[in-house]
C-alpha cells in the first residue's frame, strides 16, 4: 500500500495579538492584516484571556474558513505580557510580530518591519518618537504624559538605547524571544522593555516611525495598576531578576497596608476611645482585609478570586498572615537578643521575613494555580 503525504510550508511570519474583550475589532483587524500581507506566508495568533464578550468565539468563526488564523484561549490566566510570550512560543515562524487588537497600531508597517529583519536586523520597533513620526491622538493628555515619563525613566534606569521602549508594536526574530523566555515576566504590559532588558547581547534594532491611532472599539485595559507594575519591572530588572515583579507588588501593597493599619488604630483608639488591645486587633483585621482585596485586584489580577473562592481565599490569607506575624516577631526578637543596640535593624529583619513568608505561603495557598 502506498501512502501519500501532503506537506505545507510553515509561515514565515506570525502576528501575535493578545486580546481581552476585543470582539468588535477582530474581523476588521484580520481583514487589514490579510491585505498588507497578501503575498506572504503568515499566520495570525490571537491569544485571548477568556474574554467575557466572546472574543475567542469570533476568532474561531473566522478560523473555520482561514487556516492562517488561530486562537489560543487562556482560561484562569490573564496578562498581556504572558499572552504575548505564549503566542510567540506557540509558533514556528522565524519572525514574530506583536501588535494590539484595538487597531491603534499601523498594520501597513508589517512588511517594512519584515524586510528590516530579513536584511539582518533582529528587532524592528514601531516608534512614536523617532523623526518622521506624526502626532497621533491615541492617548489622552494625561496618558501621553505618563508614557513620556515612563519612557525617559526606562531609558535612564536600564540604559536602553531605544526612543520608544514602551512601544507595544514590534517584530523580532523568534529565536531571540526563545533565548530569554524563562527570564521574561508574565505580569504587566511592557513586553518590549522586558525583552530588551533581558537580552544578554544588545539586539540589532531598527526603529520605524508610526502613527498611534485612536482605539476602534472597546475599552482600554490600562489603569493605575499598570504604573506600579512598570516600576516593579524596572526594579526587578535592575536587580538582575533576583527579586520577582510579583513579590515587589506584594511588598508594596503590604507597605500601604501598614499605613491603613496605623490609621485604623489611631481612629479606633483615639477617636472612639476603644481599648488599645481591641483597637490593635481590629486594625490588624482591617489591614489584612485591605491587603487581600488590593492584592486580589492588583498583584494577582491574572488569578483574581471571585465568589466562594474569594471568601475561602480571604480566610486562608488571614491564617497565613497570622503565621507571618509570628515569624516577624520571632526573627525580630532573635536578632534583638543577639544585639540590642540596633532595634530598628531587628524590626526590619522581622518585617522582611514576614513579607517573604506571607508571599510564598499565599502564592501557594491563596492564589495557587488551579
Amino acid at each position: 500500500m502506498t501512502y501519500f503525504t501532503t506537506t505545507r510550508k510553515g509561515p514565515e511570519l506570525a502576528v501575535i495579538v493578545p486580546t481581552y474583550n476585543e470582539r468588535g475589532n477582530v474581523a476588521l483587524l484580520v481583514e487589514r492584516v490579510r491585505q498588507v500581507l497578501a503575498n506572504l506566508d503568515f499566520e495570525i495568533i490571537f491569544v485571548d484571556d477568556d474574554s467575557p464578550d466572546g472574543t475567542h468565539t469570533a476568532v474561531k468563526d473566522i478560523a473555520k474558513d482561514d487556516m492562517r488564523v488561530r486562537c489560543l484561549r487562556r482560561v484562569g490566566r490573564r496578562g498581556l505580557a504572558g499572552a504575548c510570550i505564549e503566542g510567540v512560543l506557540a509558533s514556528s515562524a522565524p519572525y514574530v510580530a506583536i501588535m494590539d487588537g484595538d487597531l491603534q497600531h499601523d498594520e501597513t508597517l508589517l512588511p517594512k518591519m519584515l524586510n528590516a529583519l530579513r536584511g539582518g536586523a533582529e528587532l524592528a520597533v514601531g516608534s512614536r518618537y523617532v523623526p518622521g513620526t506624526e502626532a497621533g491622538n491615541g492617548l489622552n493628555r494625561v496618558r501621553q504624559w505618563g508614557s513620556d515619563v515612563a519612557t525617559s525613566l526606562a531609558r535612564r534606569a536600564l540604559g536602553i538605547n531605544l526612543s520608544d521602549p514602551m512601544s507595544g508594536f514590534f517584530m523580532v526574530r523568534r529565536e531571540k524571544v526563545e533565548a530569554v523566555a524563562g527570564s521574561l515576566s508574565r505580569e504587566g504590559f511592557k513586553i518590549l522593555l522586558d525583552l530588551v532588558a533581558s537580552s544578554k547581547v544588545p539586539l540589532k534594532t531598527v526603529e520605524i516611525p508610526f502613527l498611534f491611532k485612536t482605539r476602534n472599539s472597546g475599552v482600554s485595559k490600562l489603569d493605575s495598576a499598570v504604573t506600579v507594575q512598570f516600576l516593579g519591572l524596572l526594579v526587578s530588572k535592575l536587580t538582575g531578576g533576583m527579586v520577582p515583579l510579583r513579590f515587589l507588588m506584594f511588598a508594596f501593597v503590604g507597605a500601604t497596608g501598614l499605613i491603613v493599619h496605623l490609621a485604623a488604630l489611631h481612629t479606633l483608639n483615639a477617636r472612639f476611645e476603644l481599648a488599645f488591645g481591641w483597637s490593635q486587633l481590629a486594625a490588624t483585621m482591617i489591614a489584612m482585609t485591605f491587603n487581600f482585596i488590593v492584592n486580589n485586584s492588583f498583584t494577582y489580577r491574572d488569578k483574581r478570586l471571585k465568589g466562594v473562592s474569594f471568601v475561602i481565599g480571604l480566610l486562608t490569607f488571614y491564617i497565613v498572615c497570622s503565621f507571618g506575624t509570628l515569624a516577624n516577631v520571632s526573627v525580630a526578637n532573635l536578632i534583638h537578643d543577639y544585639d540590642a543596640s540596633i532595634p530598628l535593624l531587628a524590626g526590619l529583619a522581622g518585617a522582611i521575613m514576614s513579607s517573604v513568608f506571607n508571599y510564598a505561603a499565599t502564592n501557594a495557598l491563596t492564589w495557587r494555580n488551579v
